[in-house]
């Protein structure tokens, strides 16, 4: 016995399945995006890590965190001085750099530490984020390197990554450790200039790069095993609550890295694994792709030049820093406030 054929209709109000592509000029075969394209920016190549400071060999920073490849630095923490001199941590070496306006580099201080982020405070000091060890301070004159607070409550740090410095005083650093998707526990810290150290957040999963605003009223934090940024907002009564995504990136083999703000509350994004800074308007929307012209590896970013206007870009595959000229100056960070 025969069944009858039939067909089914589709609801007469309905389009049938199909791929949605935007439509308007030239967008054919291209996926839909809910923004126009960002300007692509070129970078270029401002100076190089000297071959006398190359040391190319596997360490054990190198064994845990790049696979154990040889690799002769892994540059981080660029911020400059009141004098314009650029200062930029060296982490499986324990090195601090400085490179004046011609791009010559000095060893300022080599140590037993695994040296990430570098802020400098109003007063001259030379605030590190140490690995191992926690938060450091150098001595630029001497090249000195002692520990300011290398514990919270008796107990070490999981590994701290980076630091801002607010308006007030304030200082704020993540505490990166080996967390990530399958371990959500890495931390954000504030620490006041009288001493208190409060945990603001201690569920994320890898954080990293951190930025506050001009008035002191959020933080924005990268995530990198989550290839996004956090908004951690920072009310008066100092308690932790609402914190959101910012934005998200498309994914990739590492993730959002170093951050910076500018004059324009815009934030730019480091995207180390991608060889890009993304420049994110006070809304998220992608304004512009700032495109490495070297590796990879674009890990942190600090504006310089005379009017802040020069931004200035860790490429730690090649050991190379980057320059791309921008319209929008950066925001002035503590070490050069009045």
């Amino acid at each position: 016995m025969r069944g009858r054929r039939g067909s089914v209709q589709a609801h007469p109000g309905r389009q049938s399945c199909r791929t949605l592509r935007l439509s308007q000029g030239r967008t054919k075969g291209r996926a839909m995006t809910f923004f126009s394209p960002p300007r692509r920016i070129e970078t270029s190549i401002f100076t190089r890590l000297p071959d006398q400071f190359r040391k190319p060999r596997r360490t054990a920073w190198a064994d845990a965190n790049q696979g154990g490849r040889e690799i002769d630095s892994f540059l981080e923490g660029p911020s400059f001085d009141r004098q314009g001199r650029l200062y930029i941590t060296d982490i499986p070496y324990g090195r601090i750099f400085r490179v004046n306006a011609q791009g010559a580099w000095d060893l300022v201080s080599e140590y037993d530490g695994w040296p990430n982020g570098l802020k400098i405070h109003r007063d001259g000091r030379v605030f590190i984020t140490d690995y191992k060890r926690g938060i450091m301070l150098l001595d630029p004159s001497s090249g000195n390197v002692t520990p300011f607070l290398e514990t919270a409550a008796s107990e070490s740090f999981k590994g701290v990554n980076d630091l801002v410095f607010a308006p007030s005083g304030n200082l704020y650093f993540t505490d990166q450790g080996q967390t990530g998707m399958h371990d959500p526990t890495g931390r954000v810290w504030k620490l006041t200039p009288d001493g208190r150290l409060t945990c603001l957040i201690n569920t994320i999963p890898s954080p990293n790069g951190i930025v506050v605003d001009a008035e002191e009223s959020f933080l924005l934090v990268a995530v990198t095993r989550a290839n996004q940024i956090w908004r951690v907002p920072l009310p008066a009564s100092g308690l932790t609550t609402k914190v959101g995504i910012f934005s998200h990136l498309h994914g990739g083999p590492g993730g959002p890295d170093g951050l910076a703000l500018d004059d324009g509350g815009n934030l730019l994004v480091c995207h180390t694994g991608f060889g890009s800074v993304w420049r994110l308007s006070p809304l998220a929307e992608p304004l512009d792709r700032i495109v490495s012209c070297a590796g990879v590896g674009t890990t942190n970013l600090a504006f310089g030049g005379p009017e802040r206007k020069s931004l200035f870009i860790t490429e730690s595959r090649t050991g190379t820093l980057l320059r791309a000229e921008l319209e929008t100056p950066g925001l002035a960070m503590f070490s050069h406030a009045d």
